[in-house]
């Protein structure tokens, strides 16, 4: 895949954008809406989102201190996709019909007693992929790399880094978005 750096970075922040107002919307609900859970072995609203801050406590100071420790500037104006990055970035893109997916159990919250207080981690979070694809703009998305959560020997490009950890929030979203409209 390729595509200018400017559009990829305004796809992200649209996203992400697009995810923290959800949040935002979800801070309004009732704690019983938040624990709903459409079927015994399905996440709630709040597992959605510790799912997410899961990652999120892993991707989000790796992607800092690479942009901070990057030695190389930005000065290509097209991101080029690895071939693994761009591999995992659409296998997590969200779909109409979102396929079943095995987290690891770590990163698993079902069953998990939460408080409304896991959307404002969920928010700041948010707020600071915001903060880093603005940092991101002065180094080369395609040069810096990143460690990955499940192995700390594969790297992928900082531009699918970002992709995966923006698409994979924005899939969870998407199933939260899905929980609410069963309960109407």
């Amino acid at each position: 895949m390729k595509i200018q750096v400017n559009e990829l970075l305004s796809e992200l922040k649209t996203i992400t954008e697009n995810n923290l107002d959800f949040a935002q919307f979800l801070q309004k609900l009732s704690t019983e809406i938040l624990n709903f859970r459409i079927s015994e072995n399905s996440w709630s609203i709040l597992e959605c989102l510790e799912h997410l801050n899961f990652y999120g406590q892993f991707y989000l100071p790796e992607i800092e201190y690479r942009i901070k420790e990057s030695q190389f500037q930005s000065n290509n104006s097209e991101f080029k996709s690895g071939l693994l990055g761009n591999y995992f970035a659409k296998m997590i893109l969200p779909k109409d019909k979102l396929n079943k997916m095995k987290t690891l159990k770590a990163y698993n919250p079902i069953y998990t007693q939460l408080s409304p207080s896991v959307i404002e981690e969920f928010i700041h979070q948010q707020n600071k992929i915001l903060e880093l694809l603005q940092k991101a703009k002065t180094v080369d998305l395609e040069k810096t790399k990143t460690s990955i959560s499940i192995s700390k020997l594969i790297k992928l490009k900082l531009g699918d880094t970002f992709r995966f950890v923006i698409y994979h929030n924005w899939r969870h979203i998407k199933q939260a978005e899905n929980i609410l409209l069963k309960l109407h």
